[in-house]
């Protein structure tokens, strides 16, 4: 059995455009991801490709999470196009 790291992760929504659409709901999951992802939000925070520290931090959580369901299902033909370019798009970010 391949090892991997183990995260928890906890939602929570803050405030809304509408009011009247708030809801006191949270969200909270756990994952596993092959990479540490809190090294990897460092490597992304260095490189400084967005204005905003936090987005530089979203943005690395959001990949690390979208690009670890496309590889457990790799043979899913909803990722057949995506792929290759997400390949493409990693090598650019990991030269960069």
């Amino acid at each position: 059995m391949k090892k991997t790291n183990k995260y928890s992760l906890k939602l929570t929504q803050l405030q809304t455009t509408n009011d009247d659409k708030k809801q006191d709901k949270s969200l909270e999951i756990e994952f596993e991801n092959h990479d540490e992802v809190f090294h990897i939000i460092e490597l992304i925070k260095e490189k400084n490709l967005f204005e905003n520290e936090n987005q530089s931090i979203e943005f690395a959580i959001g990949l690390k999470l979208f690009t670890e369901v496309m590889l457990k299902n790799r043979k899913n033909e909803l990722f057949s196009e995506l792929s290759p370019e997400i390949q493409k798009f990693m090598k650019k970010l990991k030269s960069s």
